[in-house]
């Protein structure tokens, strides 16, 4: 029979992949697939069960659906992804709401699993976490012009405090071969910035033991007809300096890197089982700048881990005074069960870790804040997003602002440009954080 599917994916541009992924497999199974809840046979909720933010998203989201089957304008609830995996005795006992269930290795039973559910069945597949997934046919939802192709699952770094390896299972690389013709899928679509992600893209290739490395992804990549080429996330310590001389030569990869550091002292480093010190990280830093000038680096910090004092607290914010990185997220710690740091001694107390994430984001506000009036009147590549009525002008990227997570850039134009179009703005000014501008003609 033909259901109607629904989806809605929580968490991030990985997860984002999975269920792209599966509304391809309910398509090919005949389904009509839909991202509107409301009348559907089936709503896929595919989870993200990270950290304690993350886990309330999820479990809030799973309430608002099952009000919609209450209502009878659904009829049953599949819950996936990171959540499921992590907590399948729970939500079977806790939250009777949901009707299926898929683990982190079985997203791909998706189809089977609606077929269940629409027979009256409650099915829980929860297969090997550590398995791959070749295939990539995907029904890409992302904006016509930018897409992500995920390069590897899962993560085998170990860092203290996280648990995707447990979630998602041990590193695994997908084939050159496959992620190449997915690239082409993607260009031959139209798509002009692509975003390369996994967990940590530098290890790609190590465990295939056939010789791929990232710097060799990259440059069979650049020989794709994609304007813009975006890396996210590249760990410290590996990041060679033949990966770094591929970055500099190639022109379609992004002079933006995304490197989460999460603290730069050395013993709070250690603690979190990360294989870099500060002196490894400002060497790195040097070395990028040497090579590509321009570079904006992106990073993840983590305030309030077990053991961070004042004294590491304050090292963190004099070595972000010194190095200026451009992008940074800030995250207050979060004790997750089944880590290492959560059975760490000297757990910092919530409210002085919340005060030290505040002060770290005004910290990098200002030091954002006096990047973009560095920029002003340059002349920048702006990859057009369409026309904001709210502001009265169009919106778009720069190479420097990755979709979703860094700035925009509000211009004006004589007549209309094209989402999707490259186009030259002159900067002009700075507004809340965003940069403005005019179009070059």
């Amino acid at each position: 029979m033909s259901y109607r599917v629904a989806f809605v994916s929580l968490g991030c541009a990985k997860n984002l992949v999975n269920t792209e992924q599966m509304m391809a497999l309910c398509r090919e199974a005949g389904y009509t697939v839909t991202g509107e809840a409301e009348g559907a046979d089936v709503a896929v909720l595919n989870t993200c069960g990270f950290i304690e933010s993350a886990k309330s998203e999820a479990i809030d989201n799973i309430l608002e659906l099952a009000r919609l089957k209450e209502q009878g304008k659904l009829k049953k609830l599949l819950v996936t992804g990171c959540l499921t995996q992590r907590y399948r005795e729970e939500i079977r006992t806790e939250l009777p709401e949901v009707d299926g269930m898929l683990g982190t290795g079985s997203y791909t039973d998706v189809v089977s699993a609606v077929e269940e559910l629409m027979a009256g069945e409650h099915p829980e597949h929860f297969g090997d976490i550590h398995r791959t997934y070749e295939d990539g046919e995907r029904m890409v939802t992302t904006a016509p012009y930018t897409a992500f192709l995920k390069i590897a699952e899962g993560c085998s770094n170990g860092c203290a405090f996280c648990i995707i390896p447990k979630l998602r299972g041990r590193y695994r690389s997908r084939s050159m071969e496959s992620l190449l013709h997915e690239a082409r899928g993607l260009a031959d679509r139209g798509v002009k910035e692509l975003i390369v992600i996994a967990q940590d893209i530098t290890r790609y290739g190590l465990d295939l033991g056939d010789g791929s490395t990232l710097a060799g992804l990259l440059r069979e990549l650049c020989r794709l007809p994609f304007h813009w080429i975006r890396l996210h996330y590249l760990y410290p310590e590996a990041v060679t300096d033949e990966l770094i001389g591929t970055i500099a030569s190639e022109k379609k990869i992004l002079h933006y890197l995304d490197i989460p550091i999460q603290h730069c002292n050395d013993g709070i480093l250690s603690a979190m089982r990360r294989r870099n010190t500060k002196a490894e990280l400002v060497e790195l830093f040097a070395r990028l700048r040497a090579a590509m000038p321009d570079v904006v680096i992106r990073t993840s910090l983590i305030c309030g881990l077990p053991g961070e004092g004042e004294a590491e607290f304050e090292e963190l914010c004099e070595f972000l005074r010194e190095q200026k990185l451009q992008r940074a997220g800030v995250f207050q710690y979060s004790r997750e069960e089944g880590t290492l740091a959560a059975r760490m001694e000297n757990q910092v107390e919530d409210d002085v870790a919340r005060r030290r994430v505040e002060l770290v984001v005004d910290l990098q506000s200002r030091v954002m804040d006096e990047w973009n009036e560095s920029r002003l009147g340059e002349v920048v590549e702006v990859l057009c997003e369409g026309f904001d009525s709210a502001e009265g002008c169009f919106v778009g990227r720069t190479w420097a602002d990755s979709p979703e997570i860094d700035g925009r850039v509000l211009f004006t134009a004589g007549g209309l440009v094209p989402a999707g179009e490259f186009v030259n703005v002159r900067l002009t000014g700075v507004s809340d954080g965003d940069l403005t501008g005019e179009i070059e003609e």
